[in-house]
């Protein structure tokens, strides 16, 4: 479990620091689910005017299980109207799934997204998207999100 949480900690350093010559950032959280409860906390950096990075540290909690994940996706966006626009992305997860049967795992997902996102006139974002996640070994499942962030 730490050698785990390790690596998704460098991989998501390397990734931002790798990304750091652009300007235009958000950070906040991202709530939603599935079968249970999931948090993650949220990072956007753009790459160009219409593509962009995120990145989420994620926790799920439900009845029967708990996971820890890190998510990169690359996106790309289209404006709607005025700070109205639409989204949808690809990317990969890894983590780590306990039971409580006492067995664990390690989560290997390709991820791919589509959403909603609305600029308010104060430095807020606000998002909904649905996130499919498709595992190694069987269909990791899908997650419904609401996207609360501070864009700078």
């Amino acid at each position: 479990m730490k050698k785990v949480i390790s690596v998704l900690i460098v991989v998501v350093l390397a990734t931002l620091g790798a990304m750091a010559q652009s300007n235009s950032n958000a950070l906040g959280l991202r709530l939603g689910g599935g079968d249970g409860f999931l948090t993650e906390i949220s990072y956007q950096r753009s790459l160009t005017s219409s593509t962009r990075f995120e990145g989420d540290l994620g926790f799920f909690n439900s009845s029967d299980k708990n996971r820890v994940r890190i998510t990169g996706l690359h996106q790309w966006l289209w404006p709607i109207q005025g700070n109205l626009g639409w989204y949808a992305g690809l990317g990969a997860c890894v983590g780590h799934q306990s039971n409580n049967s006492g067995s664990n795992e390690l989560i290997l997902d390709a991820v791919g997204n589509v959403g909603l996102e609305y600029q308010l006139d104060v430095p807020i974002q606000i998002s909904l998207d649905i996130r499919p996640s498709f595992g190694l070994s069987n269909f990791g499942g899908s997650s419904l999100g609401l996207g609360i962030r501070y864009t700078f």
